[in-house]
């Protein structure tokens, strides 16, 4: 991985930032907040010991939109969110060089009594 040159912080603009809730006019559904659980070794462990699942989420959703789909979808209590914006990986295809596209991540902590069922 040494041939591929680092990011630098100018070469990419980021997107406006844009507030989703009561002080602007995009209102998302619960189905549009929620795109993918993110199922991974580390996950499944996290979802059967501390009771957290993660899930990737619209970029322009926060906490509160996060709360309402997961509540609304799976009918469970939502104790605790943290989200994390994730910067997209360099990734190659033949001669071309590129990135992954950003993304965002929700870690979301249920109730001690309410679990999600993927499988």
């Amino acid at each position: 991985m040494g041939h591929l040159r680092s990011r630098k912080k100018s070469s990419r603009k980021k997107p406006p930032v844009r507030r989703v809730g009561p002080s602007t006019s995009i209102v998302l559904e619960p189905h549009q907040v929620i795109v993918r659980p993110v199922i991974t070794e580390k996950n499944m462990v996290r979802s059967q010991v501390q009771n957290q699942y993660t899930f990737e989420v619209s970029r322009l959703a926060t906490k509160e939109d996060v709360r309402r789909a997961i509540e609304h979808l799976w009918d469970v209590k939502v104790v605790k969110i943290c989200t994390q914006n994730r910067k997209g990986k360099p990734r190659r295809h033949r001669f071309r060089s590129g990135y992954t596209s950003d993304w965002k991540k929700a870690i979301v902590t249920l109730g001690d009594e309410h679990r999600i069922d993927f499988f």
